[in-house]
């Protein structure tokens, strides 16, 4: 067998994988909440933003890689559970988790497939259907319309609230995965994490209050 696809199947093989992908899907929700922040500053700006990505050429390639990340990361989770139940390896995942067992490091079985199926809400509220409305679209208006809808806002701020927790663990965990364990370095990374954590679940999370309780 190609040493390549030996590792790919070994434990850690998956486990680098899911870390390398979880970093860049965490810069990717850095720089989407960036955007998204345009809407306080209301509908022009953010369809502006909006406009400036999708006249960009290379957004088609940036979508197909930005999928294969979502696509590889779930993937990937899915083999290391299914490892994780037939090994029963409890003690090899121990030595993965950075500190004690937490709520966030323990429920990363669940946040994920809940995350999974946000996603598919998010992608149809905001891709597909803009694809299949006739006439010029208002992207942020849509936006605003599903946010200040009681069921829209419940979704996602329920959505954000899983983001936050498996994110609160992903982090370090990742880091950990990829050889970065040692003590000088642990406190700095799971600072980070956590503030990276709590900058995304205000930066997304501000934005369905805001739009939801001043109209």
């Amino acid at each position: 067998m190609n040493p390549f696809v030996r590792f790919l199947n070994s434990s850690i093989g998956r486990k680098y994988v899911m870390a390398i992908t979880g970093l860049s899907l965490t810069l990717f929700l850095l720089v989407h909440m960036a955007g998204n922040l345009t809407l306080y500053s209301g509908n022009q700006a953010f369809n502006d933003y909006a406009h400036l990505l999708e006249s960009n050429p290379l957004l088609p390639l940036a979508e197909a890689g930005l999928a294969g990340l979502f696509v590889v990361h779930i993937l990937f989770a899915v083999f290391l559970v299914k490892k994780n139940k037939s090994s029963r390896d409890e003690g090899y995942r121990a030595n993965l988790g950075m500190g004690s067992k937490t709520l966030a490091s323990t429920t990363m079985w669940i946040t994920g497939p809940l995350l999974l199926v946000f996603l598919v809400i998010h992608i149809w509220d905001f891709r597909i259907k803009k694809e299949i409305t006739e006439g010029d679209v208002d992207l942020a208006q849509m936006v605003v319309d599903r946010l200040q809808s009681p069921l829209g806002f419940g979704i996602y701020v329920i959505s954000i609230g899983l983001v936050g927790l498996h994110m609160w663990h992903a982090f370090q965990s990742a880091f950990q995965t990829l050889g970065v364990a040692h003590p000088r370095y642990r406190v700095l990374i799971k600072n980070t994490g956590r503030l990276i954590t709590v900058l995304l679940v205000a930066g997304f999370g501000g934005i369905p209050f805001y739009l939801f309780f001043t109209g």
